[in-house]
């Protein structure tokens, strides 16, 4: 029986004028998919790399470097400042492993993983939380959905998606879906 991934194609919902949320179903088990989030090395592979503390109030690293995600390595020029990587230091706020973990983001929002076994695979929903301006929600957005995107490929084993390519795509389309957001 063929699995349906078309949930691993969708764009983010915004769920309030706040939030945006993606589900991602992705092959388990689960502790494979939380080593994916927890784990420097392996959320390198997709996200950031750095040190996390497993508990509530621990720090968590993050250290994009983006060209360090697929075989693109051009930036666009408004993003040249990250071009040689970009951190910061965020906080969990909450954590219940296998299944849930949620930190702070800079600069006032926060961010929410978690995972539900669904037979063999594991659905995984993201959401950012405490959005309040139109910039970051598209940043957010379009930052996210490209991320998963490559998480999907690292974990199912296909080829991955350039990084900035990808986020260009999504940006233009997120413009668009925000704007109809603001008119409601």
């Amino acid at each position: 029986m063929m699995k349906d991934l078309s949930v691993n194609k969708t764009y983010g919902t915004f769920t309030s004028d706040t939030e945006v949320r993606f589900e991602r179903l992705l092959p388990g088990p689960i502790e494979t998919v939380w080593e994916y989030l927890t784990d420097s090395e392996k959320r390198g592979t997709w996200l950031a790399k750095g040190d996390m503390e497993l508990k509530v109030g621990g720090k968590v690293e993050l250290n994009f470097l983006h060209s360090s995600l697929s075989d693109e390595k051009t930036y666009p020029d408004r993003f040249k400042a990250m071009e040689n990587g970009i951190s910061g230091v965020e906080t969990v706020t909450a954590i219940d492993a296998p299944r849930l973990l949620s930190f702070t983001w800079h600069p006032d929002s926060e961010v929410s993983f978690e995972l539900v076994e669904r037979g063999e695979d594991v659905l995984l929903t993201l959401r950012h939380r405490k959005l309040t301006d139109e910039n970051g929600k598209l940043m957010v957005s379009s930052g996210w959905h490209t991320h998963l995107d490559i998480l999907v490929s690292k974990l199912y084993k296909e080829s991955v998606p350039k990084f900035w390519q990808t986020f260009a795509q999504y940006e233009t389309s997120y413009e668009e879906k925000l704007k109809t957001i603001v008119k409601k």
